[in-house]
């Protein structure tokens, strides 16, 4: 019974759903559940370290429903986008309403479109990537499936990730540098890569452009079918999204530097260099995000079979009250900073205040 608690994501889109049919301060339905409601139950239910045995593994693994739960959140974003642009058309901007079920879209994109993109992004099946794709473009970010699966998990740790925040750096300056140094680290990721295959740069085989024209496609039709204020409703509910994924970029890589072994080398990525979280709930509705160590050091295990690692570091609770600390970074620094040091030591801090 325990392959049924993924069913918790799905929550959102039910509260989603709600939003939309809702006013006033209802229709923040999902941001309250999200950031009200979660982070309360994680602080009263305990983490829960525990791994399956090799042979569980081997029977998770090959089991379809855990494909199928991935693929009805991935339709479950599809089918809200088309539901949020026809919803949204009815609201005046000005009203109360119009920000509740943008916001509350936007952490439905977060959940059900870019964390289910990341893990479908990780697949190697083209098909599964494709999809991947197309949810990252619902929150105008499809370059993260380039920067993320060629470059973040190459880089992170390092001065060369735009998404491993720095030790002392606020959130709100975080998401400055993450999101325009990603989407530039991607163009320059997909330039590399043609050049190594000795292919124009400006061409069909160009996957960051095809990306970005796929997306100036999609903004100019919600422009023309729906007009000005669905499209300003979609640039709001897009950019929640994104800014929810810097978030967790930020609370999963924070003070964690890789260590410099050589003049071209940093050491290899290992299940310290990622901040885990084992709270159930958060696992849940995450499809195991928070499991990250685990996923930095094995990018292609699914996510029914993410594991714990006694050595990784691990977060204080789950992501939904994690992401609520990086509001305050005064706050952050406080908690953070100190399990920093009582991990490593002060020597940490100066290690991680290199990376920059």
């Amino acid at each position: 019974m325990r392959k049924y608690r993924y069913l918790l994501s799905f929550t959102i889109t039910l509260f989603t759903v709600l939003a939309f049919q809702t006013e006033g301060w209802l229709s923040f339905a999902t941001v309250i559940y999200a950031f009200g409601v979660l982070p309360l139950l994680e602080l009263i239910l305990q983490a829960d370290p525990s791994n399956f045995s090799d042979s569980e593994e081997a029977i998770l693994i090959k089991d379809n429903l855990f494909d199928f739960f991935i693929l009805a959140a991935a339709a479950s974003q599809f089918a809200l986008f088309g539901y949020f642009l026809h919803n949204i058309a009815t609201v005046d901007p000005s009203q109360l309403t119009f920000w509740g079920r943008s916001l509350s879209f936007g952490v439905h994109t977060g959940v059900m479109g870019i964390n289910v993109g990341h893990e479908l992004g990780h697949r190697v099946e083209k098909w599964m990537q494709r999809i991947a794709m197309g949810l990252l473009s619902t929150s105008l970010y499809a370059h993260f499936f380039i920067e993320h699966n060629l470059g973040h998990h190459k880089n992170v740790g390092t001065p060369h990730d735009p998404s491993s925040a720095r030790f002392n750096e606020p959130v709100y300056t975080f998401w400055l540098r993450a999101v325009s140094q990603g989407i530039i680290s991607a163009y320059k990721i997909e330039k590399e890569r043609l050049k190594r295959k000795k292919l124009p740069v400006f061409s069909v085989h160009n996957l960051f452009l095809i990306l970005m024209l796929v997306q100036a496609a999609l903004l100019i039709c919600v422009y023309v079918f729906f007009g000005k204020t669905v499209l300003i409703a979609f640039l709001l509910s897009a950019s929640t999204g994104f800014l929810l994924l810097e978030t967790v970029n930020y609370i999963e890589h924070y003070g964690l530097a890789r260590k410099k072994v050589s003049e071209r080398r940093y050491e290899d990525v290992n299940v310290t260099h990622s901040w885990n979280s084992d709270h159930i709930i958060g696992r849940s509705v995450l499809f195991e995000l928070s499991r990250h160590s685990d996923h930095h050091e094995n990018p292609y295990r699914k996510y029914q079979i993410l594991k714990h690692y006694d050595q990784s570091p691990q977060m204080p609770t789950g992501y939904p009250g994690m992401m609520l600390l990086t509001l305050v970074p005064p706050l952050w620094f406080y908690v953070m900073n100190k399990k920093i040091n009582q991990l490593h030591g002060d020597q940490q801090g100066r290690i991680a205040s290199q990376v920059q």
